[in-house]
């Protein structure tokens, strides 16, 4: 049997943290998810200013890379260069950039997502928080 690290509220408060500072910091009205490994939610936050959809799409881009255990990119990239069945994948949706797997020993621990700015400064915020765990 093996033993899996998880996701204390500890470690979400200091992922969600982290990323409103990097948020903040460039001045990016965004939402961001927290999921564990199941794609459940363990954390939503609605900066000021975050357009309402950003809190639809925040946690449908964690929750696809957490499943997943690939960052959300890789399904961008997927649909992009023209696998467009990929669309109906079941119990996927965030299929864009800024959803990040937090990985940890090769075990996914769960992800987080962001929504409200451009792609890849939504991953910038997502990895911004993972980094604050030392993962």
């Amino acid at each position: 049997m093996k033993n899996k690290a998880v996701l204390e509220f500890a470690d979400v408060k200091q992922i969600a943290a982290a990323a409103e500072a990097e948020a903040l910091k460039n001045q990016w009205a965004v939402t961001i998810a927290i999921v564990d490994d199941g794609g459940h939610l363990l954390w939503l936050q609605r900066l000021d200013g975050a357009a309402a959809l950003s809190a639809h799409i925040a946690p449908a881009k964690a929750h696809t890379a957490a499943l997943s255990r690939k960052d959300s990119k890789f399904y961008e990239d997927l649909v992009n260069q023209g696998r467009t069945s990929f669309l109906s994948a079941p119990a996927v949706s965030g299929l864009l950039e800024g959803g990040v797997a937090i990985m940890k020993d090769g075990q996914c621990l769960g992800a987080v997502g962001v929504s409200g700015v451009k792609s890849s400064e939504d991953a910038q915020i997502a990895r911004a928080g993972i980094a604050a765990v030392g993962l």
